[in-house]
């Protein structure tokens, strides 16, 4: 997701926006097996891929909070709190 996101900063050259970037590869980070099967129809799958889309790009935004060292750390420590 780090190397996602550093392309994403590149955008005014590649015009890999972390939307462009999210489209792309939101099926492949995310992929759904409901999707590959033959249950859902066009509209649904969009609608799926679409939603995919979304997180992907949200993670790609927030990448420097979601991967930090920092955070990791206080859901660690925090853990045994909430349970």
């Amino acid at each position: 997701m780090r190397h996602l996101a550093r392309l994403a900063d590149y955008c005014s050259i590649t015009n890999m926006h972390t939307k462009n970037l999210a489209i792309v590869w939101a099926p492949n980070l995310l992929r759904s097996k409901q999707i590959e099967s033959a249950c859902f129809s066009g509209t649904a799958a969009f609608m799926e891929v679409r939603i995919q889309s979304v997180v992907v790009e949200f993670i790609l935004n927030h990448v420097d909070v979601l991967f930090s060292s920092k955070l990791s750390s206080v859901i660690r420590d925090g853990a045994g709190e909430w349970l």
